[in-house]
């Protein structure tokens, strides 16, 4: 007997409301705070290229995702596009693969929340409020938040991002206004440390900044027009946030005159240079911080929710994922799951480290599967258009840039688990290397106890939910 699957609100978001909530997802503030100085450790002055060329590898993965959109729009966004181009057990393998990598990335989103904001409330009020307390309250904040309405959650995530965003863009033009001596080194080739070589050091985390830019396909179901609506605000999000990246970048190396031994001694450098060149000021970039967070934390639940939601919706997880709240059409059973998981993550491993270094070592760990399945996607789009949307195959959009956004994700992911790197991240490519044994032996098993699980990947099209 068959069940009808439950549906989220259609029509809920335009463009303005995804592409804010993606941005605010990325917390360009936080990113940039502790990503950037690795970056120029690598490429030197010229390390604004390896932003850029993050951002090129990043577009070519935009344009997978939008490719997939315009044929099958579906909550399930990675999921589904996988398990349309290489079937079932792909699909309920990268669906474990790539939930365990959001939630574990989500859970260094919790603590950095309330390691952030303790820290602040305490430099500034001279308050010292434990940050597993502020942790908690945000979790219960963004929970209750994100069930009430994606409409609700969306605009609240929006708002941190346009206080986050006005903030740092108003102290990096003020940075080049004191400062003053601009050239064109930054953007200069002959300026990359060890040519090549030195961008390449960097961009493991120049595609870290980005993550995130990939939630508007998640959110296909509850926008207007997805099939035209998710592929724009993909490139519009990939886009907006490298030029911002950009603009920090070149706006740090002037603040600090190019020097970028200097740079790299700062601990949080636009934080440290703001507060050396502009006194007082520097308490909006603690502000930015607490936004930045706050945003991500919100945007990251509503979209990678549904990931889990769709996934216990068409049966490759459990149903009990699938449930949508009664009154406000949200995937609350989905959401609980995702918050309750990452915070139990936070507190069982978190072992009195403080917040930051948890945030460092749980993103780093929860971004190789998250990159593996950037590039597999890549690889299932020319598969899935030749067999199933012959008509509309087009060798540059489904096969050139596909293959070449797969090997953009080499460099990263090979930063992420190549040998000799420290304890504990040494540690990392063999945790993620058993989730995904363990996930593709639960992805057969699944499929030969159902052998209607194929038909319902991507059963629930996003437009043509009624």
């Amino acid at each position: 007997m068959s069940v009808t699957p439950s549906k989220l609100r259609r029509g809920e978001l335009g463009l303005g409301h995804i592409v804010s909530a993606t941005l605010a997802n990325i917390a360009p503030a936080m990113s940039f705070y502790f990503g950037f100085a690795v970056i120029a450790d690598g490429a030197g002055v010229a390390a604004p290229l390896t932003i850029l060329a993050a951002m090129v590898a990043v577009l070519f993965l935009a344009n997978t995702l939008a490719e997939f959109s315009r044929f099958t729009p579906s909550a399930g966004s990675f999921v589904t596009f996988i398990g349309k181009g290489f079937g079932p057990t792909a699909a309920v393998t990268s669906a474990i693969f790539i939930i365990f990598g959001y939630i574990l990335a989500g859970s260094a989103v919790i603590a950095i929340m309330g390691g952030w904001t303790s820290d602040t409330i305490h430099k500034y009020l001279g308050l010292s409020i434990p940050w597993e307390i502020l942790t908690f309250a945000a979790i219960v904040l963004v929970g209750a938040m994100t069930v009430r309405g994606v409409r609700l959650s969306t605009a609240w995530a929006a708002g941190a991002f346009w206080i986050e965003l006005l903030i740092l863009v108003a102290i990096g033009i003020a940075l080049l206004v004191v400062h003053g001596q601009l050239n064109l080194h930054p953007f200069d080739p002959h300026y990359l440390d060890g040519g090549l070589k030195g961008l390449g050091l960097g961009f493991p985390i120049a595609i870290f900044l980005f993550i995130g830019w990939e939630n508007a396909s998640m959110m296909a179901e509850e926008s207007k027009n997805p099939r035209r609506l998710v592929p724009r605000a993909l490139f519009t999000s990939a886009i907006a946030i490298g030029v911002l990246y950009t603009f920090l970048a070149y706006a740090t190396e002037v603040g600090f005159g190019y020097d970028v031994k200097a740079l790299n001694a700062a601990q949080v450098p636009y934080v440290d240079l703001t507060e050396h060149l502009l006194g007082g000021i520097v308490v909006l970039l603690y502000l930015a911080g607490i936004t930045s967070i706050f945003g991500s934390l919100i945007g990251l639940v509503n979209a990678q929710s549904r990931i889990l939601f769709n996934s216990g919706r068409e049966g490759l997880l459990p149903n009990l994922f699938g449930a949508v709240h009664e009154k406000h059409q949200t995937p609350w059973a989905a959401i609980a799951t995702f918050l309750l998981i990452a915070l139990s993550l936070l507190f069982m491993f978190s072992g009195g480290q403080h917040p930051v270094d948890y945030f460092g070592e749980a993103a780093t760990c929860g971004t190789i599967p998250v990159a593996i399945i950037y590039g597999v996607t890549n690889l299932a789009l020319p598969f899935y258009v030749w067999r199933k949307q012959r008509a509309a195959f087009s060798w540059p959009r489904h096969v050139v840039l596909p293959v070449l956004g797969f090997l953009a994700m080499i460099l990263p992911i090979w930063g992420l688990i190549a040998p000799g790197q420290p304890y504990p991240f040494n540690l990392y490519p063999y945790i993620a290397l058993a989730v995904l044994i363990l996930a593709f032996i639960y992805a057969q098993r699944s499929v030969r106890r159902d052998p209607e699980l194929a038909e319902r990947i991507g059963s629930v099209v996003a437009d043509e939910v009624k």
